[in-house]
């Protein structure tokens, strides 16, 4: 029952918790034991939560009283320790933070628990999530539970590598240019970066830049990536970003009124891609056009004009610097390569500045256009599958290019605010996931989710995990 019980998505484990079928401490102890079985190898978990089986005890006894329950009542979550968990260690990737424990829960977190969720564990991230892997000073690095020799990614790399394992079934992560998406493609799971402001940042940091910020949910179905950003969404008073209700007109499960039209490319003037990601959405691409679906191969004009990433390169690094320098203050020594870097790069010109800002309206634009005649774009996650640990730069397609390049076809979907998941859709020649990208219009989730359901429902690939 236990192994039964820790691959099973949140959805299923509320039903069977709500039914009386299991208890929520059976749940919870099944995911506990997984970690200490599984989490020595692959580092995902970094703090267990010390009151989750008592948790769970009072969500059985609510189940028995017959009241009322939330959507994930009794179900174990687990959350990126850059989120603020009220009562539970939050140090952020570093020493600098070492012992830190807040007095209050993000606003996402309380959430989760308004919705019967039960915290279980914090996982890992790069030191103030600020790089594609996860790995810092204070709590080493995350492996990827399908070779521990790769990478699980960043900055939510633990999150993706906890659920993955069967650690925990659903949880937060936060997304600055790739950091919900890319892990998720790397270790086989899906995860939701919703339109910018859906989802509060309170309770998070960094927060600067803040248009590029997000919070989402990573888990291992559509429904459960539905249901997470159902009770995550929405204004708290806090967040000036996060000011609109969400519109659930269709919502994971329902048809459109009309039929949909997907957009797709392997390129766009965005670089390099494997071939086997490349096959692997263009495969995407046939089983929606077999599912009744109009497909057309297209490009973004403005792509080849405004290349995403070398814009947010020159303008978010600006915005991040002041936060990170007062934050490190004093504390140099206790910084990792990846946050002393930036803190060593020189300043971008308030021309380049301006000019990135400019570019972003661009993309943004011919975003715009795109959508006034297709309902979805369906694209690669990442360039390549998961790849070796602390890479610098990769090979693809016969063309060397900086490891930054893993983030090329994420990032403008922060810059320009968008949602965006990934979801396996197939697997490399060495057995490790490879994901595709779904994207859609602004506030359009509920498109971005349907379209994805309807490839979850033929993926070659689903319910695939891995063996530790």
């Amino acid at each position: 029952m236990s192994s039964e019980l820790y691959f099973q998505d949140a959805s299923e484990l509320a039903e069977l918790i709500r039914t009386g079928k299991v208890t929520s401490v059976e749940v919870v102890q099944a995911h506990l034991d997984r970690i200490a079985a599984t989490n020595p190898a692959v580092n995902a978990i970094v703090t267990v939560a010390p009151d989750a089986l008592a948790l769970a005890r009072a969500a059985d006894e609510a189940v028995a009283a017959g009241g009322e329950l939330g959507p994930l009542h009794g179900v174990p979550f687990t959350v990126k320790d850059s989120i603020d968990t009220e009562h539970v260690l939050t140090q952020r990737g570093s020493p600098i933070f070492a012992g830190r424990v807040p007095e209050a829960d993000a606003t996402a977190v309380a959430r989760m628990k308004a919705a019967g969720a039960i915290l279980i564990a914090k996982t890992n991230l790069p030191e103030f999530s600020y790089s594609t892997e996860s790995n810092n000073l204070l709590t080493g690095r995350t492996n990827n539970p399908w070779n521990l020799d790769r990478t699980a990614g960043g900055s939510s790399g633990g999150e993706s590598a906890a659920i993955a394992a069967g650690m925990s079934p659903i949880g937060l992560g936060t997304d600055l240019a790739i950091s919900v998406r890319g892990p998720a493609a790397h270790t086989g799971i899906v995860a939701l970066k919703p339109t910018h402001g859906r989802i509060p940042m309170t309770g998070v940091w960094p927060r600067a830049p803040r248009r590029d910020w997000h919070v989402g949910p990573m888990a291992r179905s559509m429904r459960d990536l539905d249901l997470a950003y159902r009770v995550l969404t929405g204004p708290d008073g806090h967040d000036g970003f996060a000011v609109t209700t969400a519109d659930y007109d269709t919502g994971v499960g329902a048809a459109p009124t009309r039929p949909l039209r997907v957009g797709w490319f392997t390129d766009s003037g965005l670089g390099p891609v494997d071939s086997e990601v490349a096959a692997t959405v263009r495969a995407a691409a046939e089983a929606l056009r077999s599912s009744g679906v109009y497909v057309e191969e297209v490009t973004i004009p403005a792509l080849l004009e405004n290349n995403p990433l070398e814009l947010f390169n020159g303008q978010h690094v600006m915005e991040l610097k002041p936060a990170m320098a007062a934050a490190t203050a004093g504390h140099e020594d206790e910084m990792f390569t990846m946050s002393t870097a930036m803190l060593a790069t020189p300043d971008t010109s308030m021309e380049e500045y301006i000019a990135a800002e400019q570019g972003f309206e661009n993309i943004r634009d011919g975003y715009a256009d795109f959508f006034t005649r297709f309902d979805a774009l369906l694209l690669p996650t990442l360039p390549i599958p998961a790849h070796e640990h602390g890479k610098t730069e990769f090979v693809i397609d016969g063309q060397t290019v900086d490891a930054t390049h893993i983030q090329t076809f994420t990032v403008q979907f922060n810059i320009t605010g968008m949602p965006a998941l990934s979801m396996r859709f197939g697997t490399s020649s060495d057995g490790l996931p490879i994901g595709v990208q779904i994207a859609g219009s602004w506030h359009a989730e509920s498109t971005v989710l349907h379209v994805a359901s309807l490839l979850e429902a033929v993926s070659p690939v689903r319910d695939a995990h891995p063996t530790l």
